[in-house]
This record gives C-alpha cells, structure tokens and sequence, in this order.
C-alpha cells in the first residue's frame, strides 16, 4: 500500500450497542485523520453507485460489531479489498467497559469508542509502513 495512499473505514451500522459505538468511532477517525474516508454500510449493501466507487479506489478496514460480521459479508460481496476486520468484541474483551445503549454513548461509551478507534489507529500505522 502506498503510503498517501487513502484508507476507507466501514462500520457496522446494526442496532446494537456496539454499532453505536462502531458509527462513533469510524465518524471521528473521519474527521480526525485527512487519510481516512468513511463508508456507509447501508448505501453500500443498497447498491449506491456513488458508494460503491469507493470499493474501486480505497482500500477498507471493516468494524464489526458482532459475530455476524456483516460489514465482512456485505463487502466481500461487493468485491472490497478489506486489508483489516476489527471485531470490537474482541477489542473490548481485556477491558473493563461495556457499551450499553443503541442510541446513546454514556461515559463508559465513549471509553469503548476510544479502545475502537485505538485498534484502527494501531492498523492504520500497520498499513502505513
């Protein structure tokens, strides 16, 4: 991979805890870091040729947020060449925190939100050198 070379970060979208806290992460590695770009799983799964064109140019980590793993599913399907899968599960497993609402990230949220957006910085400096 080159190094200026953009990264897309896909994020479970799912109502659950961990895909608030999936949207969260990904939306502020966004705003945070001119080389990463955000997709959105729905537009994605829908079809959305304008989303679509992303798969072609960037390459994608993929944030689950639960076994199903169908940010892995619905971009392997559409032919994404995911360079990285994080499982936030996994990620929070060593940890204290639980997220615990759907729509709403308290303090222990936003602690599950910078453990995510850890493991995607640690994997952005993976792919870099």
């Amino acid at each position: 991979m080159e190094n200026d070379r953009k990264i897309a970060i896909a994020g479970c979208s799912g109502m659950s805890p961990n895909g608030l806290v999936a949207r969260a992460a990904v939306s502020d590695m966004a705003v945070d870091f001119d080389e990463v770009v955000s997709l959105c799983m729905g537009s994605i799964a829908a079809d959305n040729e304008d989303f679509l064109k992303f798969l072609n140019d960037f390459d994608v980590i993929a944030i689950n947020g639960c076994e199903g793993h169908c940010v892995n599913k619905i971009l392997e399907d559409k032919g994404a060449n995911v360079i990285k899968s994080i499982d936030i599960d996994d990620v929070l497993k060593d940890s204290p925190y639980r997220p615990n609402d759907v729509a709403r990230l308290d303090e222990e949220g936003e602690k599950c939100v910078s453990l995510v957006k850890d493991a995607i910085k640690d994997s952005l400096d993976e792919f870099k050198n």
